[in-house]
């Protein structure tokens, strides 16, 4: 039988590797979908969509609920919520009115991604699994993680095919790095 810490951080690991499958079926679907040359189109590529997307809400699923811990946490997890709901909707209009930039899925995903991963690192720090150290360290790696995602983000539509093609699996390519790292770094 599992202690009440162990099937915690067993949730957020097993979500962890669930959102590193979900991002390379998204990058193989994005490899295959936007080629430069030679893009395969329709449902020859579209089909990798669908595990992306079960894997990505299992993800959600196993962190978000690995992450309902009770302890001491270094952040508030309403400041992380509303946090990220703010910063939400501040990125959404402030791109599309200032930047007239189009607002796509990828700004809820960056963001989205943002905030379970900050859940999931506050919940860490609260079981012990993170030092305070380790935390603050791997807080500021998902802020640039995010940060250099929401650059690819606004670059994308002014960058030619083949730019534009490794600036989409930039933020991809973080994610995986760093729920892989987190998940190796957890104390067990």
């Amino acid at each position: 039988m599992f202690s009440g810490y162990e099937v915690h951080v067993r949730q957020m690991l097993t979500g962890n590797l669930m959102l590193i499958i979900c991002c390379a079926f998204y990058l193989a679907w994005w490899a295959f979908a936007f080629k430069p040359e030679g893009a395969i189109k329709g449902m020859k590529s579209g089909w990798l969509l669908i595990p992306a997307f079960v894997f990505g809400i299992a993800a959600v699923m196993f962190i978000a609920t690995g992450s309902t811990v009770e302890g001491k946490f270094l952040i508030p997890r309403s400041a992380i919520l509303i946090g990220g709901c703010v910063i939400y909707v501040a990125l959404m209009l402030g791109t599309a009115i200032f930047l007239k930039r189009q607002v796509t899925t990828e700004l809820f995903l960056i963001v989205g991604w943002t905030v379970l991963t900050f859940l999931e690192l506050n919940a860490l720090y609260a079981l012990g699994s993170f030092s305070k150290v380790t935390t603050v360290i791997f807080l500021v790696v998902t802020v640039v993680f995010a940060v250099v995602s929401l650059v690819c983000y606004l670059l994308y539509y002014d960058l030619d095919s083949v730019k534009g093609y490794i600036d989409g699996m930039i933020p991809l390519i973080l994610v995986a790095v760093m729920m892989a790292a987190v998940t190796v770094g957890v104390r067990k």
